[in-house]
């Protein structure tokens, strides 16, 4: 399917901040140049560091990514969640704003077109919001595991991170079926995506719900994070790494010979830093 390009005026916007996108972060948010801050919350530009993130004007860039996609900035059900997101925690405000907009384009009348553009925006903050679709879709977990996923191939890190977290409780309502979907995407030539599977089902996680059966029974997993042994990003090893470090606070004797047999059967310096990370919690203990 194809979609209409943006409005011609959205275009020049977005090219009057090319010279913006090669920038490094400022160290604190009084630091961030007001040009920058202006096209943050216009919308036109990815944040690059917390300090970005936590600076956003919410309302302001709500508005403008609905109307960037389609969508009515001024609607009445935007205004009114806007003027309760100071009622909630940093976070749980991404949430309302992603539901509101989702709410909206289940109204319009290209709503594919409108989701799109949402999917496909310069601010990693409107596809953040996108990704949290997913969540709200209702679709079987094959399906919203096929939808997340170009949010787990995304550039840009924070997208990456909500894309694993919109599908979390799916994948822990039914964990069978999803070790068994996510096989496949541990052998994509995509580190993003490898590194997704793994972190998607780390027992232990960060800020997210864990999985206890995962806690009690890692090697369930094995066969998913078996093939990342010796992987040569260091993205992904890191978050097998994580993973295996979960799991030893709830199993350390089966981490510690999964560990041992890694680096006997692959003798690498992949595996070898995996396992080094993976242990580091028992070598604190011993």
């Amino acid at each position: 399917m194809t979609y209409p390009p943006p409005p011609m005026d959205a275009a020049v916007a977005l090219a009057s901040v090319d010279h913006l996108k090669a920038r490094r972060g400022a160290f604190r948010i009084a630091l961030i140049p007001p040009e920058v801050l202006r096209a943050l919350n216009d919308g036109l530009l990815e944040t690059v560091n917390l300090n970005e993130f936590m600076a956003l004007e919410l309302p302001q860039l709500a508005r403008s990514v609905a109307a960037h996609i389609g969508l009515d900035p001024a609607s009445e059900r935007l205004a009114d969640t806007i003027a309760m997101l100071g009622a909630f925690k940093p976070m749980q405000r991404h949430g309302h704003i992603a539901r509101v907009l989702y709410d909206l384009a289940a109204l319009h009348a290209e709503r594919d077109t409108v989701a799109h553009r949402l999917a496909t925006h310069a601010s990693d903050v409107a596809r953040c919001w996108a990704a949290q679709w997913v969540t709200l879709s209702g679709l079987p977990l094959a399906a919203q595991l096929e939808a997340v996923r170009r949010f787990a191939a995304d550039p840009h890190f924070g997208v990456r991170e909500i894309a694993w977290m919109a599908v979390r409780d799916a994948v822990i309502a039914s964990l069978d079926e999803s070790l068994a979907l996510l096989q496949p995407w541990t052998a994509d030539t995509d580190p993003n995506i490898r590194r997704f599977a793994s972190e998607l089902t780390r027992p232990r996680g960060v800020w997210c719900a864990q999985i206890d059966a995962l806690k009690a029974e890692p090697w369930r997993a094995l066969p998913l994070i078996e093939p990342l042994r010796a992987d040569t990003s260091r993205y992904v090893q890191n978050s097998v790494a994580n993973w295996l470090n979960d799991a030893s606070k709830t199993q350390p004797e089966w981490v510690d010979r999964l560990c041992a047999r890694w680096v006997a059967e692959s003798d690498t310096p992949a595996t070898r830093y995996i396992a080094k990370r993976a242990l580091r919690t028992l070598a604190q203990q011993a």
